[in-house]
């Protein structure tokens, strides 16, 4: 046989499989998309809010000694610096630069929020769970919780001092007792959701009580937990600030605190100011983390993103 009359192998058309699927790529440069798209349409909407707030101003509308507007109170933070010197000695003086000063600010009072939050979310999940599979426990403890709940946080503060005194225990036990009692609740309504043929396939399948609680109960409830964990977020950061202001001896709080005694309120729109960008940094993190952890659900349905 004549090789030159064989047929020539055709070339496969289209792409390369490759180029066709390219999951790790093509997510990541969606995922940087979107991204992007979220930041910009942040930066419109303050800009937005800041241009409407500068244009009445610009009109006189505005007292710029009572509500001066951004350009302002932006402008005065190297002379409003002092006051974020983290002490708890009145007349202390620092090296540290101003900067510097707000920064360690900052870390105060997130490691405040993040510690109560972290107690609340672990100790509210395991409360939920020992009341709906510990009889005795759950008839002897879920009916003290529920006459607990709808006290407000601001009502437990004479007790956080009374308990721990002045520093950083009452402001963490603020944050935690804002989140136990609605997320022990909300654990405890999310169980009892928990679909029956889940069950019944783990009981079939010859699960263990922990290998059910490990594999089925925990990530069918995760997700409404994220996303109450996350609204409480706010509410967090609220508590914290009312418990820094009683005398924590640093944190945002006590800033918000000095600029009301003084009627300084260049310091006090600049420091809702950061209020606002570290708890929006913060709420992203927590959408991040939560991304990470219920990598199985999808992102529009993990109160995230919609």
């Amino acid at each position: 046989m004549n090789v030159n009359t064989l047929p020539k192998p055709v070339k496969a058309s289209g792409v390369s499989p490759v180029a066709v699927n390219p999951p790790v790529r093509k997510t990541r440069r969606r995922g940087w998309a979107d991204f992007f798209s979220r930041l910009g349409w942040g930066v419109a909407s303050v800009a937005l809010f800041a241009g409407i707030w500068e244009a009445i101003w610009a009109f006189g509308g505005l007292n710029p000694l009572l509500l001066p507007p951004p350009h302002i109170f932006l402008a005065n933070f190297a002379q409003q610096a002092q006051y974020f010197i983290p002490t708890d000695v009145i007349g202390q003086v620092t090296n540290d630069t101003a900067l510097l000063s707000l920064g360690k600010t900052i870390i105060a009072t997130v490691g405040r929020v993040m510690a109560g939050l972290a107690l609340g979310f672990v100790l509210s999940l395991i409360s939920g769970l020992a009341i709906c599979y510990f009889r005795l426990f759950g008839k002897l403890v879920l009916p003290t919780i529920t006459l607990l709940a709808p006290i407000s946080p601001i009502a437990w503060l004479p007790v956080a001092i009374f308990i721990f005194g002045i520093g950083n225990p009452p402001a963490i036990f603020m944050v935690f007792i804002s989140l136990f009692f609605v997320m022990t609740v909300s654990t405890i309504s999310q169980i009892e959701s928990v679909s029956k043929t889940h069950l019944n396939v783990a009981a079939v399948m010859g699960a263990s009580r922990a290998q059910t609680f490990r594999y089925v109960i925990i990530p069918a409830i995760l997700p409404s937990l994220f996303f109450v964990l996350r609204m409480n977020l706010f509410g967090a950061w609220m508590i914290v600030l009312v418990a820094e202001a009683t005398g924590v001896g640093s944190g945002l709080g006590q800033i918000v605190m000095q600029a009301r005694n003084t009627f300084n309120s260049s310091l006090s729109f600049f420091t809702m100011t950061i209020i606002g960008i570290t708890g929006f940094v913060f709420d992203l993190l927590l959408r991040y983390v939560q991304k990470k952890l219920l990598y199985w659900i999808p992102e529009n349905n993990a109160g995230g993103r919609k």
